[in-house]
């Protein structure tokens, strides 16, 4: 198709053939398969990976569709969805980190309990990444005493660095995306209760039996000795905690305030609610970089590593998606066809169990924010007819994205993490398949019960 004959973002979804989404594939896979098959060359080169997967896309584009329509696409891409999403997650990581938990507790069943109970409620409203760094250390100290612990990590992903962050925009990643693209900021809140408390109280449920149990069984060995020993419970940044709330109100803001005026860049039009929003939430961090104590940062072993990694590993995503989400937008008359066949029932309607599933198994092993767009599209697009007539699908999408991240060490971003750290303080985790084990013991046999509870 000539470039001239198509207008700026438009690089003509319907005409674009299945090989235009092997760089998102390849781009995918690399974050999946990097860090574990070559951790060492992945932690030296994986902005150049995005780059690679990224000029796949690009030259392509530029050279079949042509300058103006490949520029109009990824400014649309880069404006409302990518800059947006990295500013927050800046100052989530921002903030998030200059909250310190220090002290130590007695790492009880109920203790146990209580602490990761706190993490999942925190994951909402610090994001899973954020909450997996405030709460992982206290949970730590407290079981470093404790014969058998890894339980007690492995529930610490299941909830806190995953099922928890599914009750707002700031609990993970994908549901923010949701948000940019016109998901109200309290529908997931209201949509993902039920399947959320659910699967919240079950885990704890089944944590506190596990835990007792061991406790039990460490009776029959010699106590170890308490490498930090019970001590009070200090919480040191409170500043951070008024700056997330400024998080909140400035992101409701940008919700529900709606002046009409907006700037157009190269036919991409940007709101001025929204601009305000990431001009406040970069101020917010950096308020949070001035106020907070230099050692505060220190006792959480703050870097700018983790943020640089996401920044540009998703600006490879953000490009890589483009024709994919194109193809997607096309629907029937696309290359994505048969997908859109497997999530729809014989008489059109959406068949959520599908979409549930697959969400999920994808967002298991691929990173779960780029499979919560690839779904959404695949739902039709559309926040205010997904919210209503499909609020059944789209919590389906939401819910498989975030609950299903927890399924392994690479399907969200906290788990690798709290995985690396827990393993630094001698805690013997799992391997990669190791975990799947638990996982699939655990969480697979609860995901069957809620398709029954809530998806059919």
């Amino acid at each position: 198709m000539p470039g001239a004959a198509l207008a700026a973002g438009d690089i003509g979804g319907a005409t674009l053939g299945a090989a235009w989404a092997l760089p998102f594939a390849g781009m995918l896979l690399s974050i999946a398969l990097g860090p574990v098959l070559f951790p060492h060359l992945w932690e030296l080169s994986y902005g150049r990976f995005a780059a690679f997967w990224s000029l796949l896309v690009l030259v392509p584009l530029v050279l079949l569709r042509g300058f103006e329509p490949t520029l109009g696409a990824l400014l649309h891409t880069a404006l409302l969805d990518y800059v947006p999403f990295i500013i927050l997650l800046f100052a989530l990581f921002t903030i998030a980190g200059g909250i310190l938990v220090m002290g130590n507790l007695d790492g009880t069943p109920a203790t146990n309990t209580v602490l990761l109970a706190i993490g999942t409620v925190l994951a909402s409203l610090v994001g899973t990444t954020g909450a997996s760094i405030i709460m992982i250390r206290p949970v730590l100290r407290a079981n470093d005493d404790r014969r058998f612990n890894v339980h007690v990590v492995v529930f610490f992903i299941f909830l806190v660095s995953n099922i928890g962050g599914s009750l707002t925009p700031l609990g993970d990643p994908p549901l923010f995306l949701g948000f940019l693209r016109g998901v109200d900021f309290f529908w997931t809140t209201t949509h993902l209760l039920p399947q959320t408390a659910f699967a919240t109280v079950v885990l704890l449920a089944v944590f506190y039996a596990l835990d007792s149990w061991l406790i039990r069984k460490e009776a029959d060995y010699p106590p170890l000795r308490d490498p930090t020993p019970d001590s009070k419970v200090r919480l040191w940044g409170k500043v951070n905690i008024l700056l997330l709330g400024g998080v909140i109100l400035a992101i409701l803001m940008s919700a529900s305030w709606k002046p009409g005026v907006s700037f157009d860049i190269h036919g991409v039009h940007v709101e001025l609610q929204n601009v305000l929003r990431d001009i406040a939430l970069l101020i917010l961090a950096g308020l949070s970089l001035v106020l907070t104590p230099g050692p505060v940062r220190a006792g959480n072993e703050f870097s700018w590593g983790p943020i640089k990694e996401v920044a540009k590993l998703f600006a490879g995503i953000f490009i890589c998606i483009i024709p994919v989400l194109a193809m997607l937008q096309a629907g029937r008359e696309g290359a994505f066809a048969p997908l859109v066949a497997l999530v729809s029932n014989p008489d059109g309607s959406a068949n959520n169990t599908a979409y549930f599933w697959l969400t999920g198994a994808l967002s298991s092993f691929l990173d779960n924010a780029p499979t919560y767009l690839v779904f959404f599209e695949l739902a039709g697009g559309d926040a205010k007819a997904l919210m209503t007539t499909g609020a059944l699908t789209l919590t389906a999408i939401s819910a498989g994205a975030v609950f299903m991240g927890a399924n392994s060490y690479i399907g969200n971003a906290p788990n690798f993490m709290v995985y690396a750290i827990a393993k630094d303080r001698k805690v013997r985790m799992p391997s990669f398949f190791g975990y799947m084990l638990w996982s699939g013991a655990v969480l697979i046999p609860l995901f069957l019960v809620q398709t029954v509870l809530f998806f059919r």
